[in-house]
């Protein structure tokens, strides 16, 4: 029971959400709705979130509009049916955990962009310009600016009550969701009125009663190739904001969600959803937060929600042509601006100015250029400061009885009788690409020929290929010269990689020491043995 009055609840509220996305989308309301029903019911009863609840989403609106007004509605269904193929193939071979990875400055920055694109983009219809929008924010910023003389007030007024009903219904009661109270004022304003302002019957011809038929896309080699592009950016976003949502209400619910199954549900969803006309669908936040707090238990809600849509497109679609089409937009705009993530900008400000430099980078080229710039270029800014950051860590440090900073009685060389011509080097941090270069700096400091060189590597966690490389280099220029290798408390990983490389080998098993006493002990019966 539980379920169904949550179910009921959160069906009302995506009625016009699933609407306006399809309009914002670029295709009918009609097809915005099937969305909702096929993508919602498939995504609560196949993903791995007890809570999610599918649909249409604002993320995927700037992706979805490009692609139609490029490719029209047939690429727009192929690209979402080879996006959920996609998603189906990054779940089975458990990619899940890595889309968590994605730092949260480019998460937050883009999710701005799409905010700040969805705002201007509803400007538009809000206004009741008229408009044939072009597709970026600088243009539409002059298109807007060059007629904002020929704004309607009446479609203005609309829009304005719109908003107003929808920020202020909740302080009257929060039973009853504001955004469908909304749509009834506007449309009860619009009738009484008989104000010129364009409708979905008007605009669009209604919506459709009854099954929506079906849709199999066409499938050809050149058109795949030429829209794999945009359904890996949409795969990319619908796994990124799917699992966003699951997380937060993980955090809501105190549960764990299965992040494969999630995309695998995901994935199920978008191949599907086109063959009923339906666009590209994921996890909805706030959608899926409604759910929770309505006191959703488990993934029945989600499907209950996806039915209630279902009456409502076979029996009373008709009454939906009366609805204003600046009212959805009014919606969508409160939409855009709780989607933005606007506190984070003074938030990540006060941390690391890099990091903000990432954000505001991926915020400016999602809303200049697109998503995939946006994405793309703050993907490689934080991975390139990712790398800075590590390489800062990781240091290599000639030591004598002066620098020791071991206390440990077999860590330091304290007290103790190092031989003549005997380095000592301590390496701390991840050995990899970015830190080989150090290595090679600190030999060279070293002054002379060295008889035997110790490397401490006990805080060495890992070491990559590059790392590796550069320290096999090291070993043959210091063996070409006569010099002894040994190598104290190296870790299990960077042991495993100078394993399977045959380094081991090289330096010799029995150079290879538990702690600095047994290296000590090595390299004096080497040079004994040598002197002999």
């Amino acid at each position: 029971m539980a379920d169904l009055a949550s179910g009921l609840t959160v069906g009302v509220i995506a009625l016009p959400l699933a609407i306006g996305f399809g309009i914002a989308s670029g295709v009918t309301p009609g097809q915005g709705l099937w969305t909702a029903i096929v993508a919602g019911f498939l995504i609560s009863a196949l993903g791995g979130s007890r809570f999610q609840i599918g649909g249409p989403t604002g993320a995927f609106v700037p992706v979805l509009f490009a692609i139609v007004a490029q490719h029209g509605y047939t690429g727009l269904a192929l690209a979402t049916m080879m996006a959920g193929v996609m998603l189906i193939i990054m779940g089975a071979m458990k990619l899940g955990r890595l889309i968590k990875f994605i730092p949260y400055p480019v998460i937050a920055g883009f999710t701005s962009g799409i905010a700040i694109i969805i705002l201007m983009g509803q400007l538009n219809e809000f206004l009741g310009l008229g408009l044939k929008m072009p597709e970026h924010v600088p243009q539409q910023i002059r298109a807007l600016a060059t007629h904002i003389g020929d704004a309607k007030w009446q479609t203005l007024a609309i829009g304005l009550l719109t908003l107003a009903v929808v920020y202020g219904w909740p302080r009257v009661t929060k039973k009853v969701p504001p955004s469908i109270v909304a749509v009834v004022v506007a449309t009860l304003a619009t009738q009484l009125l008989h104000w010129p302002v364009a409708t979905i019957g008007s605009k669009f011809g209604g919506i459709p009663s009854g099954w929506p038929g079906w849709h199999p896309p066409h499938l050809s080699l050149d058109a795949m190739r030429d829209l794999m592009v945009p359904a890996f950016t949409i795969a990319m976003l619908g796994a990124i904001e799917s699992l966003l949502s699951a997380m937060v209400a993980d955090g809501m619910t105190d549960t764990r969600h299965d992040s494969n199954q999630e995309l695998i549900g995901q994935g199920i969803a978008n191949v599907l959803t086109p063959l009923v006309g339906g666009i590209a669908a994921t996890g909805a936040i706030a959608r899926t937060a409604a759910n929770i707090r309505s006191g959703a238990t488990s993934p029945v809600s989600g499907m209950v929600h996806a039915l209630v849509l279902l009456v409502v497109a076979l029996l009373a679609a008709p009454l939906a042509q009366h609805i204003p089409v600046a009212c959805l937009s009014g919606i969508l705009i409160s939409v855009a601006l709780r989607m933005g993530e606007w506190d984070t900008f003074a938030e990540i400000w006060r941390g690391p100015k890099s990091d903000f430099l990432v954000l505001l980078t991926a915020f400016l080229l999602t809303v200049i250029f697109d998503l995939t710039a946006g994405v793309g270029v703050g993907l490689v800014m934080a991975a390139v400061l990712f790398v800075k950051r590590m390489e800062e860590l990781t240091n290599i440090h000639l030591v004598t009885p002066e620098t020791e900073t071991e206390s440990a009685a077999n860590h330091t060389i304290t007290g103790k009788d190092v031989p003549p011509g005997v380095v000592l080097y301590r390496l701390d941090g991840p050995f990899f690409f970015a830190a080989a270069e150090k290595l090679e700096a600190a030999l060279r400091g070293s002054g002379g020929r060295p008889r035997a060189v110790i490397f401490r590597m006990r805080n060495v966690p890992a070491m990559d290929a590059s790392g590796l490389h550069a320290f096999e280099v090291a070993v043959h220029k210091l063996r070409r010269d006569g010099v002894r290798i040994f190598i104290t408390a190296a870790q299990p990983q960077p042991m495993r990689v100078m394993d399977e490389s045959g380094l081991v080998d090289l330096i010799g098993r029995k150079k290879f020491c538990a702690d600095i006493d047994e290296a000590l002990a090595r390299v004096r019966e080497v040079l004994a043995s040598a002197a002999a």
